[in-house]
C-alpha cells in the first residue's frame, strides 16, 4: 500500500485519488469485476446452479416458461415499418422459427392494405450457423434514392459492439472487397455512394475514456481505413463522437456529433464550399431532432434566449451549413402537462408526439413558406394510450402510429393529417381483460410533487394483494404503460402472469425521466438523487394508505439504471418492500465511471472521483450502502455476461456482499444477451418464468 500510494504521488495524482484508490483495495469481491475470469465464472456458475435449483423444479415453471414463449414468439405480432424505400418497406421480425430474426421487405401498398408479401432479405439465423457465429442483428442503414447498397450491424451474443459490412439489396449478398469494418463501438454513415463517415477504433488513443471512439474520418471507397481523412476529433473526456444523416426530401445531410457529456453535444454539418465539417450555432444542451423543408429542427433540454426549455426550435439548414447568422424560429411550446417525446419528418408535415399526462398525443406541424411560422394541430389516433411514431412514408405525407394501453393490445395506423386513422394491422387479444382493470392515480412525494402511476389488477379486487412496482427514473427517459404481454420491461409477460394470479402491477413515473419534459428529469439530477428514491417510497406508501397493498407485500423493480434506483430504495426502506427484482443494474457508484460504459454517465450522476460529488453519492450507493444487522428484502438479480454497458461486476458484488451478510439473494447471468439480456425469445421466457417465480415464492407464499 505505501509503494502504491507513493507511486501515485510521484506521477501527480491528487491525494483524493490515492484515497479512492486506497478505498477499492479493500473491496474484497474485486475479483468479481474480471468478465471472464475462471474464479469469477465458477462463481457464477455455482449462483445460477443454486437459483436454478430454486426455482427450475417448482410446480408452474414450465407451464410459465412454455406460455411465455409462445406469447413471445407469437407470430400476431405487429410487423413494424423498418425503412420506407420508395415502393418498399423493410421489417426486422423474430419468431419460434427465427430466434435470432430475419431481415425482410413487402411492397408498400400491399403492407399499407394489412396483406404485406415478405421477400427475406436476411436471415440472422441462417447467417449466423453458416459462420458459426452467434450473430445479433443492429440494423442496416441503405443509401437513398435507390436503397441498394446497405451498411449492415451484427453483433456477437448482443454486445454493443458489432461489426459492419456492405451490403447489396439487389442481389441480397455482401459486397465482395465492400466497405467493412471490425468488431468495436462504430458510429458508421454514408456520405455518399462511395464514402462514408466513420467513427471507430483506430488503435491506440482513438477511443474516449468511456469506450467510445473520439475521432470521425472520411472513408473512401477502394482505399485503407488507415488512409481516411480526419475530420473532426473530440478529448479523451468526451463521451464520444457519432455520426448519422437525414434526408430532407431529395437532399441528405449528414452529420458529425460531439458528445461532450451525456447531455452536452457539438453539432457539426458539411459546409458547401469544401465539404469540411464544421460547428453549427445549435446550442450544445439542445438535440437535433429532424430535418424538414430546409430547415433543423431542434429540442431544447434547456432554456434558450426566450425560449423555455421543452421547446422546438426550427434554423435554416443551408445559411447554418455556411456559417452565417440564423434567426431561431419556434416551432412548438409544450403545456406544463405536456412533454414532446418523439418527432419525425415526412416531406412537408413535422409529426410530433407527446405526453400529456403521461398519455399519447400526435400533432401534425406545417410551415407557412412566406413568413416561416409554424402551425399545428392535434391528429386524433386513440384516446387514453400509450402512442409512438414508428416511422414515416415522405412523399406521402403519412406517419406511422402505433397505439396501445396495458389492457389494449398495439395497434399501427397510417396516419394523415385529415381523416381518419387507418388500421395497418391490429393484434388480437393476447388474454381475457374483461376482469381487469387500469387507473391513473398521483401520490404525493415527500416534497410535495404529484407522481403519477398506473394501477393495473382485477377489477373488483379488494386489498391488500401483493404488488408490484416497475420505474427507472433517470436518463430522461419516460414510462409509458404497455400492453401487459410487455410489462415489466425485459421481463416478458410478468405482469399478465401477476395481475392474472389476483395481484396488483404498478408502473411508476419518478422523476429523473422525461414524463413531463426536461424539468421532471433534473429535478433527480445528481445531488438530487434522492428525489427519484422518494418518489417511489411515495407510490408504494400511496398503495398502502388506499388499501391496493401492505408493507413487505410490494416487490419493486428496475433495471439498468433501474439497479440503482431498486438498491438504493430496498437500503432506505427494507421494512416497506418484500422482494427486488433488478436487471443489468448499477450497484457500485464508487466505481462505476471506470468500469466499461460508465465514465459516460458521469453528467447524470457525478464524478466519484470528485470529493464533492461523492459526498452526495456516497449516501445512496447500493453497494456502499449495504450494512450488518439489516434484513434486507430477497433480491433477484439478471443479466448478462456479454453486457459490455452496464458492468456484470455490479451485480456480482451487491450479490456477494448481500449473501456475505446471511440476506437471500437469487441470481441469474445469462452468457449472451448483452445489455438487453435476451439474445432470443427463449432466453426472455425463461426469465419471466424465474420472476413470476420468485414473487410468488416471496410475496404470496410466504405472506
Amino acid at each position: 500500500m505505501i509503494r502504491a500510494t507513493l507511486a501515485a504521488l510521484a506521477l501527480g495524482c491528487s491525494l483524493a485519488a490515492v484515497a479512492v484508490a486506497a478505498a477499492d483495495e479493500k473491496d474484497p469481491y474485486l475479483w468479481l469485476e474480471n468478465i471472464e475470469g475462471a474464479k469469477a465464472l465458477d462463481w457464477v456458475k455455482k449462483e445460477n446452479a443454486a437459483t436454478d435449483k430454486l426455482i427450475r423444479s417448482r410446480p408452474g415453471f414450465e407451464q410459465d416458461r412454455q406460455r411465455a414463449k409462445a406469447i413471445l414468439d407469437d407470430d400476431r405480432q405487429i410487423a413494424e415499418p423498418g425503412e420506407v424505400m420508395g415502393a418498399t418497406i423493410t421489417n426486422f421480425w423474430r419468431d419460434a422459427s427465427h430466434p435470432r430474426g430475419v431481415w425482410r421487405q413487402s411492397p408498400l401498398d400491399a403492407y399499407l392494405a394489412g396483406k404485406p408479401v415478405w421477400t427475406t432479405l436476411i436471415d440472422v439465423d441462417a447467417l449466423g450457423k453458416a459462420e458459426k457465429q452467434s450473430w445479433v442483428w443492429h440494423g442496416a442503414d441503405c443509401l437513398a434514392p435507390d436503397y441498394r447498397r446497405c451498411l449492415v450491424s451484427l453483433s456477437p451474443g448482443g454486445t454493443d459492439a458489432d461489426i459492419v459490412r456492405e451490403w447489396d439489396r439487389t442481389t441480397k449478398r455482401f459486397v465482395d472487397g465492400g466497405f467493412a469494418l471490425p468488431l468495436a463501438k462504430s458510429s458508421v454513415t454514408w456520405e455518399n455512394a462511395d464514402t462514408l463517415l466513420v467513427a471507430t477504433d483506430y488503435g491506440a488513443g482513438s477511443m474516449t475514456a468511456s469506450g467510445y471512439p473520439r475521432i470521425v474520418k472520411r472513408w473512401k471507397r477502394g482505399t485503407p481505413l488507415s488512409a481516411a481523412q480526419t475530420l473532426v476529433e473530440g478529448e479523451t473526456s468526451d463521451v464520444g463522437v457519432n455520426v448519422f444523416a437525414f434526408m430532407d426530401g431529395d437532399t441528405r445531410w449528414p452529420v458529425i456529433s460531439r458528445n461532450k457529456t451525456f447531455y452536452t453535444n457539438d453539432y457539426y454539418l458539411p459546409h458547401p464550399a469544401d465539404g469540411d465539417y464544421d460547428r453549427t450555432v445549435i446550442p450544445d444542451t439542445a438535440d437535433l431532432r429532424a430535418m424538414i423543408d430546409g430547415q433543423a429542427i431542434i429540442f431544447l433540454n434547456e432554456a434558450f434566449g426566450d425560449f423555455p426549455a421543452g421547446s422546438l426550435l426550427a434554423l435554416p439548414l443551408d445559411a447554418m451549413a455556411r456559417g452565417d447568422q440564423v434567426a431561431f424560429v419556434p416551432v412548438m411550446t409544450p403545456t406544463r402537462a405536456q412533454a414532446i417525446e418523439n418527432v419525425a419528418a415526412s416531406r412537408h408535415v413535422l409529426w410530433v408526439k407527446a405526453l400529456d399526462d403521461v398519455e399519447g398525443k400526435l400533432f401534425a406541424l406545417r410551415r407557412d413558406r412566406p413568413n416561416g411560422r409554424w402551425s399545428q394541430k392535434e391528429v386524433p389516433v386513440t384516446a387514453n394510450a400509450t402512442m409512438g411514431i414508428a416511422g414515416t412514408i415522405d412523399d406521402r405525407d403519412v406517419a406511422f402510429v402505433t397505439a396501445e394501453t396495458m389492457l389494449m393490445p398495439p395497434t399501427l395506423y397510417a396516419v394523415a393529417e385529415t381523416g381518419a386513422p387507418k388500421v395497418v394491422q391490429s393484434l388480437p387479444a393476447t388474454f381475457d381483460a374483461k376482469d381487469m382493470s387500469v387507473e391513473k392515480r398521483f401520490a404525493t412525494s415527500k416534497d410535495g410533487t404529484k407522481i403519477p402511476y398506473f394501477l393495473v389488477r382485477k377489477q373488483g379486487a379488494t386489498g391488500p394483494v401483493p404488488a408490484l412496482v416497475h420505474a427507472y427514473g433517470g436518463f430522461r427517459s419516460a414510462q409509458t404503460p404497455a400492453y401487459l404481454t410487455g410489462q415489466p420491461y425485459r421481463a416478458g409477460p410478468l405482469g399478465l402472469f401477476w395481475v392474472e394470479d389476483g395481484n396488483a402491477y404498478v408502473l411508476a413515473n419518478i422523476r429523473g425521466g422525461g414524463e413531463y419534459g426536461p424539468a421532471w428529469h433534473q429535478a433527480a439530477l445528481r445531488e438530487k438523487r434522492q428525489n427519484s428514491f422518494d418518489d417511489l417510497h411515495a407510490v408504494a406508501e400511496d398503495l398502502v394508505r388506499t388499501g391496493v397493498s401492505a408493507k413487505g407485500r410490494i416487490a419493486i423493480s428496475g433495471r439498468s439504471n433501474g439497479g440503482v434506483l431498486v438498491g438504493a430504495a430496498m437500503e432506505q426502506r427494507p421494512d416497506l418492500y418484500g422482494a427486488v427484482i433488478s436487471g443489468s443494474p448499477l450497484k457500485d457508484m464508487k466505481r462505476y465511471n471506470k468500469l466499461l460504459a460508465g465514465a459516460s454517465w458521469v453528467a447524470e450522476y457525478g464524478d466519484p472521483d470528485n470529493p464533492a460529488d461523492w459526498t452526495f453519492m456516497s449516501k445512496y450507493s447500493p453497494y456502499q450502502n449495504i450494512r450488518k444487522g439489516v434484513k434486507y428484502p430477497p433480491i433477484f438479480l439478471y443479466l448478462s455476461t456479454k453486457d459490455d454497458r452496464v458492468h456484470p461486476g455490479h451485480a456480482r458484488k451487491f450479490a456477494a456482499r448481500l449473501q456475505e451478510n446471511g440476506d437471500r439473494v437469487y441470481y441469474h447471468e445469462y452468457l449472451e444477451g448483452g445489455h438487453s439480456v435476451g439474445a432470443d425469445h427463449a432466453e426472455d421466457a425463461v426469465r419471466a418464468a424465474m420472476l413470476h417465480a420468485f414473487l410468488t415464492m416471496e410475496l404470496v407464499e410466504k405472506k
